[in-house]
């Protein structure tokens, strides 16, 4: 599937606890301004006629009909039938609200939502990261190619998605790829968002600093601090950002191991991707023990670093050779090295959860049809 080349409009949301950000996609491209309007998430009778006088008004503006909405929301929700449960930065939506089918009474078009983390995935896997680290095998004579991606955004949580040849991984609840919820490596008695978000880097940096911890510090603060552009506790901010990435590691681990793919990075916080990186790769590929003492490799993979131009060089040359094929004269290539590479999003977080809410609604229009 080809979007990039497609005519077809997709009226989409941007669904914030504060305000909701209308629009409408054509060929990966935003095609008007986007609508801002407040929320009204503690009013709900307010919220839902504000999410139809949204897509009304983008309607109005489009010069040819829309063929679908299609968009991000929080959950817990049931998202292939699109509906809303208990929401923590929307509270009145309370005890399962039927968004999906309210929309598509009042529109007559087909309705999709998806949870962000898993919009952002199938951008990366349609557009972003995923083609662009095929590409580069191609380019370098190698026989592999990637059809798997994991996806994680980090910031004011930690979200995830999984995409497999060109199909977003939902699960049978809806509920894969909530990678939040995964055992936090660094307190085995909490979930791995506690350690894997912007909370996380604050609550750290605050308990190690000792040159106090201002009121309103952010993670740019904390990250400059790492960088030296800011005064504050360098070792405190460093080491921050490295039980960040140890935590990362051990999901991103756990990841692979259950999905073999390429990982995509994504989020406010990858942009600090430099201070935490070498943590991520270490500890996947570090070892792990049985009970008896002996240590194995922590996965069946070798982890790179897509950022860094020597692994990325080394990860598309991989360990290509012909093996003569047993009791026949011909041979064969081989690639005994299995490996994942873990980049950054190439497309940016927003643009991407856009194209991926863009390509979802064409995919499964073309599907049904």
């Amino acid at each position: 599937m080809d979007t990039k080349t497609d005519n077809r409009i997709v009226m989409t949301l941007d669904a914030g606890g504060t305000n909701f950000v209308f629009c409408a996609v054509k060929a990966n491209k935003e095609i008007i301004s986007p609508l801002v309007l407040p929320s009204n998430g503690r009013d709900l009778d307010m919220c839902l006629k504000t999410i139809i006088k949204g897509f009304e008004q983008i309607k109005t503006n489009l010069a040819d009909q829309p063929v679908a909405i299609s968009f991000a929301f929080p959950g817990p929700a049931d998202y292939a039938n699109g509906i809303i449960g208990d929401l923590g930065n929307l509270p009145a939506f309370r005890g399962g609200i039927a968004l999906g089918p309210m929309l598509q009474n009042h529109f007559e078009m087909p309705v999709f939502i998806n949870n962000d983390g898993d919009l952002f995935t199938y951008g990366e896997a349609i557009s972003g990261l995923l083609p662009w680290v095929n590409s580069q095998l191609e380019q370098a004579g190698s026989i592999k190619k990637y059809e798997n991606l994991v996806g994680v955004t980090l910031g004011t949580g930690f979200g995830g998605g999984l995409a497999r040849k060109g199909e977003l991984v939902l699960g049978d609840n809806g509920a894969a790829g909530e990678v939040w919820l995964l055992r936090s490596h660094n307190n085995n008695e909490c979930f791995a968002e506690e350690s894997i978000s912007i909370r996380a880097i604050l609550s750290a940096y605050g308990k190690m600093s000792k040159s106090g911890t201002p009121k309103n510090i952010t993670p740019l603060d904390i990250y400059e601090i790492a960088t030296g552009k800011q005064r504050g506790d360098q070792i405190a901010a460093i080491e921050s950002f490295k039980q960040f990435g140890n935590a990362l590691g051990d999901a991103l681990a756990n990841m692979i191991t259950v999905f073999d793919g390429i990982v995509v990075v994504g989020g406010g916080l990858s942009k600090a991707w430099q201070l935490f990186a070498p943590e991520v790769i270490a500890h996947i590929n570090g070892t792990i023990r049985s009970v008896n003492g002996e240590e194995v490799p922590r996965t069946e993979v070798t982890a790179f670093n897509l950022e860094d131009a020597l692994q990325l060089k080394e990860f598309v040359t991989g360990q290509e050779k012909e093996i003569a094929i047993p009791f026949a004269s011909g041979k064969v290539v081989y690639d005994p090295l299995k490996r994942s590479g873990i980049g950054l999003s190439r497309l940016g977080t927003s643009e991407a959860i856009s194209i991926g809410a863009y390509a979802y609604a064409l995919n499964a229009i073309d599907k049904n049809s």
